[in-house]
């Protein structure tokens, strides 16, 4: 009678009692669930693992973005999409920007006389070069830039930095 019922308590947990016997079990403490009915009713791990991810996503996410901006601006900076010289009249520079300062300024080039100027606008991020363009304002120089695409807009207003500035002798 006593085997009757163990059995029967057993058999409503989804075991038994040969699978009891089999893993050298008493009858009293009954083994884990083998059924898939009673596998999706035992608790899952599953749903924690998954928010822990997801934590761990969300901490990370900001660093991986972090370094794929530093990354961008590194290859950027290190490549130039083209360079060359301009000439003409640099008629205004001015240091601007509410957070990065930079060198802004702009060229005016003179094709034939009596057009209307095209105007060539720059970034100069070296306080050397800086310094250079400044003293040359008015007179006809020729600035060396190198262009890169694609920067923000803190490192400049312009595609175009200048790198050197020579005066032009009339």
């Amino acid at each position: 009678m006593l085997e009757d019922q163990a059995s029967g308590a057993l058999w409503q947990r989804g075991l038994t009692v040969a699978a009891h016997a089999r893993a050298g079990l008493d009858s009293a403490r009954p083994v884990a669930p083998t059924t898939p009915a009673a596998k999706s009713a035992a608790p899952a791990a599953g749903p924690r693992r998954w928010l822990r991810r997801l934590r761990n996503l969300v901490l990370l996410l900001p660093f991986l973005l972090a370094a794929g901006v530093a990354l961008w601006i590194w290859a950027a900076l290190g490549f130039s999409y083209s360079s060359g010289d301009r000439a003409g009249y640099v008629q205004k520079f001015s240091r601007k920007g509410w957070l990065c300062k930079t060198w802004e300024g702009e060229l005016a080039m003179v094709s034939l006389p009596g057009a209307p100027p095209e105007i060539f606008a720059f970034t100069v991020r070296d306080p050397a070069v800086a310094a250079a363009v400044n003293e040359q304002l008015g007179e006809r120089v020729t600035l060396t830039y190198e262009q890169h695409l694609g920067l923000p807009s803190c490192l400049g207003e312009t595609e175009h930095f200048v790198t050197g500035v020579r005066r032009v002798q009339p």
